[in-house]
């Protein structure tokens, strides 16, 4: 009975082993179902933009409170940018 299921164990690996390398028949197609990030894609980017725009989360990805706090910095470094651009042309 023991020499039954060591069988039964090894097929089901080999099985298991065959399914994966893609041997056993094809498998169905796949697709991004991740969101967008929302970002105009003519023209500049704005502080605005960068304010509000979300990445997608995945399970190994990064830490979203320190994307979001660099996010942040940008947008005030853009907007800070832009206002002595501003006073430098006027």
């Amino acid at each position: 009975m023991t020499w039954f299921f060591a069988v039964l164990v090894v097929v089901v690996i080999g099985g298991v082993a065959v399914v994966a390398t893609g041997r056993g028949g094809a498998l169905a197609e796949t697709y991004d179902d991740r969101p967008d990030a929302r970002v105009p894609a003519d023209g500049p980017l704005t502080a605005q933009d960068v304010r509000t725009v979300r990445f997608g989360t995945a399970l190994r990805g990064y830490r979203m409170s320190e994307v979001d706090a660099l996010l942040a910095r940008l947008a005030a470094e853009m907007e800070t940018g832009r206002a002595s651009r501003d006073r430098e042309e006027g």
